[in-house]
């Protein structure tokens, strides 16, 4: 006989608990609430023995239906109450002597709500959404990137916390994961906190490049690209989207490994590693050159000359960022990057201020162009690095309590977004015409303390949000080279490779700043050309063909959004290197 939805349904979620609950338990009629010690026979116990058996019985129940018999459909209801009654006196009661034993009228009420419970195929509300919670786990990218060291405030930190604890009487049914805070914050997110989740994850440190963005493209041009991708991006969002409903849960990698395969899934996530780099690059050279202009301003000041130059201040970043890099749970990073969002937020408000008091004043600069032929292609590259969040976006659909209302959240967002990046690119372009600079907040008078103050604590926002980025690339990076299991909390040999490895990755980015640090602008191009393109507009639109488009015209789209991010990657990243070198 064929099975049915639910049947299949079962073993799906059958399969997905029972990785985690314990064996020798069970919530089958057969399990047993009192096994003989000395008896050879492997009977499962009953799984109400377990500590808060009560309360997870549910789980329990999910795993032993999807494991029963079937059963004819010409048994009676009173039949198929009598076969799953397992209790040892016909009245459905313990015997007197196991009821005087400490627990047992405690037991006896368990067991009579639980067979009644039973006799239901519908698994309540709250197993279904932990059953779903267990399966969605993920973090950027929707990928679990969790470290196995995670517990550690530290990778250098002592390992006698991470001695195994005494052994309990009874097993805890989930192990050590069930207690994750990160698992528990999973699927409970409000709309309003999801909304400013994307927010938070859209602005960053990217709007800075925006002004010499305008520059390179003319102030029409710059805006009505910044509007395309925009709405391009925001397709490309939910084709992503459509082949996580399509294909059930899972992270950006593991859907392309589900769809196509795995190297696929590896390509994906060689693209995540490449443009978490190239952020991180890009960052260290944003706050070597805002950290050199507040330099030069307080040598000015003070009437001496500062020693340093951007390659070593690239270097003095080290300092924090290599102590930082080798923090192994992510959430230690959130007040660091909290603070960061809190002065780019200044920063934005200033420069908002400045910019329309000066236009009120002053008007719009002569040199300003409408059109920049000679240059247009950077504006390309630098308007798709600022819109790159991708990698967000499953993970916070994921934590939503309500994931059905995400995508029109999600196009709230990119409109507000869309909206602010054009109003500062334009209004700074507009301000300053041919003299704005790649960190524009280099533009304002420098005489002014309050512009010396967020230009230093721009800085500080975008050193504080670099290890925030690369910890998703060194996580990948991490199980390529030692594996999933791999885990630094019982061999010291490995934590310090992750040590070596983390401090050497973050000094391979260092290098590649000091080389691209003469001309910012266009290695952030060269980024978003191409690093950032494949994921937002080759991907997407290639899982979606080969998994969810069924209509000829769908295919078509898919394609032609195909060739547009492959046209888009390969012009804009030759013209750019062109430019670079020439």
């Amino acid at each position: 006989m064929a099975d049915t939805p639910n049947s299949q349904q079962s073993r799906r979620e059958a399969a997905i608990v029972d990785r985690h609950l314990p064996e020798g338990y069970s919530a089958a009629p057969e399990a047993v609430e009192y096994p003989n010690r000395d008896s050879n026979d492997e009977q499962p116990e009953d799984s109400l023995r377990l500590q808060g058996g009560d309360i997870h019985r549910d789980i329990f129940k999910i795993q032993a239906r999807a494991k029963a018999p079937k059963r004819a459909a010409t048994f009676s209801a009173a039949t198929t109450q009598k076969a799953l009654r397992p209790d040892p006196t016909p009245n459905g009661d313990l015997p007197v002597s196991e009821q005087q034993q400490p627990g047992g009228f405690r037991r006896q009420h368990v067991q009579r709500q639980t067979l009644q419970r039973r006799l239901s195929s519908v698994a309540t509300p709250i197993t279904r959404n932990f059953v779903s919670f267990l399966e969605l786990y993920g973090s950027f990218a929707g990928e679990d990137l969790a470290d196995t060291d995670e517990d550690d405030q530290s990778a250098i930190e002592d390992e006698e916390e991470a001695q195994a604890e005494p052994p309990s009487e009874r097993r805890p049914l989930l192990g050590r994961r069930q207690t994750s805070k990160r698992m528990k914050r999973e699927g409970d997110a409000s709309t309003s906190k999801t909304f400013f989740t994307l927010l938070k994850a859209f602005v960053g440190t990217g709007i800075m490049f925006l002004p010499k963005a305008f520059r390179n493209g003319g102030i029409l041009f710059s805006s009505i690209t910044l509007v395309v991708v925009s709405i391009i991006t925001c397709v490309c969002f939910r084709l992503l989207l459509q082949c996580r409903q399509r294909c059930g849960g899972g992270g950006y990698g593991e859907l392309g490994g589900a769809i196509v395969g795995p190297k696929v899934r590896s390509l994906i996530l060689f693209s995540i590693t490449l443009s978490q780099l190239g952020f991180v690059c890009a960052g260290l050279i944003f706050t070597a050159e805002n950290l050199l202009q507040f330099a030069n301003a307080m040598s000015w000041r003070s009437g001496a000359a500062q020693p340093f130059g951007v390659d070593a201040l690239i270097a003095i970043q080290f300092i924090v960022l290599v102590p930082m890099a080798l923090i192994r749970n992510i959430s230690k990073l959130g007040p660091a990057a909290l603070l960061a969002d809190v002065f780019i937020l200044i920063g934005i408000i200033y420069i908002w201020y400045y910019d329309i008091a000066s236009l009120a004043e002053h008007g719009v600069a002569p040199s300003v162009q409408l059109f920049n032929p000679s240059s247009f292609t950077l504006t390309i590259g630098s308007a798709i690095f600022t819109f790159e969040g991708i990698g967000l976006i499953l993970p916070i659909q994921s934590s939503m309590k309500k994931p059905e209302h995400f995508s029109y959240l999600l196009y709230l967002v990119m409109f507000i977004i869309t909206i602010i990046f054009t109003s500062v690119g334009a209004l700074c372009y507009a301000t300053f015409g041919d003299e704005t600079k790649i960190q524009v907040i280099s533009n304002f008078p420098q005489t002014s303390k309050l512009v010396n103050a967020v230009q230093f604590l721009y800085s500080l926002a975008v050193l504080a949000g670099e290890p925030v980025q690369l910890y998703p690339a060194v996580r990948i990076i991490e199980t390529y080279v030692f594996g999933d299991r791999a885990t630094g909390k019982k061999s010291y040999a490995i934590k310090w490779k992750k040590n070596f490895l983390r401090t050497g990755t973050m000094i391979l980015c260092g290098i590649i700043a000091i080389l691209g640090a003469s001309d910012l602008d266009k290695f952030v191009a060269l980024i978003g050309s191409f690093a950032c393109v494949p994921l937002v507009y080759i991907y997407p639109p290639f899982l979606h063909y080969r998994g969810v488009a069924e209509t000829t015209a769908e295919k078509a789209f898919d394609i032609s959004l195909m060739a547009l991010g492959v046209v888009a990657m390969g012009y804009t990243s030759v013209v750019t290197i062109a430019q670079w070198v020439g």
